[in-house]
C-alpha cells in the first residue's frame, strides 16, 4: 500500500510540473521571475549575469555534472512548485537541464531560448558578476 501511495504521489507531482520554452527578452528579466544562470564561473566573469540571477553551475567546464548536488542548491534558491527560469549561453544546456528538471524532478521550468546571445544581441546590459 505504502508503495502505492508513493507512486500516485510523484505521478500527481508530475502532472502538476510545467516546461515552458520561451525566447528570452529583455523585458522577461524584469518580471518577477527566479532566473538561474546555469554556466560556468568563466562565462559569468567574461559576459556578466542577467540583474538579480543567481548562479548555479550545471556542467562544468569538462561536462561534467554533479545532480545531487545540484538540486542541493537549487532547492535553497526555489521551491519545488515554484516557477523559475533556466538561462546559459545559447539554450542549448538549458534545454537539456529543463526538460530533465521538469520531467524527471517535477519542476515548473521555464527554458529561456536563445539564452545570454540573444538578450546581448537585443540590447540588455549585464551586470558584473561577483561571488
Amino acid at each position: 500500500m505504502r508503495k502505492i501511495g508513493l507512486g500516485l504521489l510523484i505521478s500527481i507531482t508530475m502532472l502538476m510540473a510545467e516546461l515552458q520554452n520561451i525566447w528570452v527578452t529583455p523585458d522577461f528579466t524584469e518580471k518577477n521571475i527566479k532566473i538561474i544562470d546555469i554556466r560556468t564561473p568563466s562565462e559569468w566573469k567574461e559576459t556578466g549575469i542577467v540583474k538579480g540571477a543567481y548562479t548555479l553551475m550545471f556542467f562544468d567546464e569538462q561536462g561534467r555534472f554533479d545532480v545531487p548536488g545540484f538540486l542541493e542548491q537549487l532547492d535553497k534558491i526555489v521551491k519545488k512548485d515554484e516557477q523559475f527560469a533556466l538561462i546559459c549561453r545559447t539554450g542549448s544546456r538549458t534545454t537539456e537541464v529543463s526538460k530533465f528538471l521538469s520531467e524527471q524532478m517535477g519542476y515548473n521550468v521555464i527554458n529561456l531560448m536563445g539564452g545570454m546571445v540573444k538578450l546581448r544581441q537585443e540590447g540588455y546590459q549585464f551586470v558584473p558578476y561577483a561571488k
